[in-house]
């Protein structure tokens, strides 16, 4: 099941979260392999790994991919559609769907991994879809700047998050 905002152009899907690997290249089915393989071998020494395996709610606008844990919705990753270079399903196991993205602050790329039963080939398409869209309209608006994009996002959702917590308050005192 999804949940769809035609207003904003968003769509979300809850998926298990099987981790985030640092890549050595931006892309290819390899890079997704390896970052599978590698979540499979146990390292004492990553954190990254010993987060995986959770619900998600993997966030889809033209801003980008909000990475939402499932119960709380805290944000654990975000990814500007900017820094997406390739999003594809692991051929090996067609459960599994991935995407690469450049981290904003280092030299470096991440894959991050997601196992769904029903939505694998949906989500890539949906990423893919999402990637031309936001492409577009930064073209047409004269490439603006899709940071401002992700940080309105991003206030929408505390905004939201913020009026849930008030509501949850709100019935524990009566």
């Amino acid at each position: 099941m999804s949940d769809t905002s035609d207003e904003d152009n968003e769509i979300s899907f809850p998926v298990k979260f099987l981790g985030r690997v640092e890549v050595v290249r931006p892309d290819g089915l390899q890079i997704l392999s390896e970052a599978a393989q590698s979540l499979k071998t146990p390292d004492k020494y990553s954190s990254e790994k010993a987060a995986r395996k959770s619900k998600v709610h993997l966030f889809l606008s033209l801003g980008g991919i909000d990475i939402l844990e499932y119960k709380t919705k805290f944000l654990l990753y975000s990814c500007p559609l900017s820094t997406i270079s390739f999003c594809a399903v692991l051929p090996s196991s067609p459960k599994v769907f991935g995407f690469v993205a450049r981290h904003p602050a280092a030299d470096s790329n991440h894959c991050y991994l997601f196992q769904s039963k029903t939505f694998s080939h949906v989500l890539v398409s949906v990423i893919g879809d999402a990637f031309r869209a936001s492409k577009k309209e930064e073209s047409i608006r004269g490439g603006r700047d899709l940071i401002v994009e992700a940080l309105r996002h991003k206030n929408k959702m505390l905004q939201r998050e913020n009026a849930e917590l008030k509501r949850r308050l709100a019935e524990q005192t009566n």
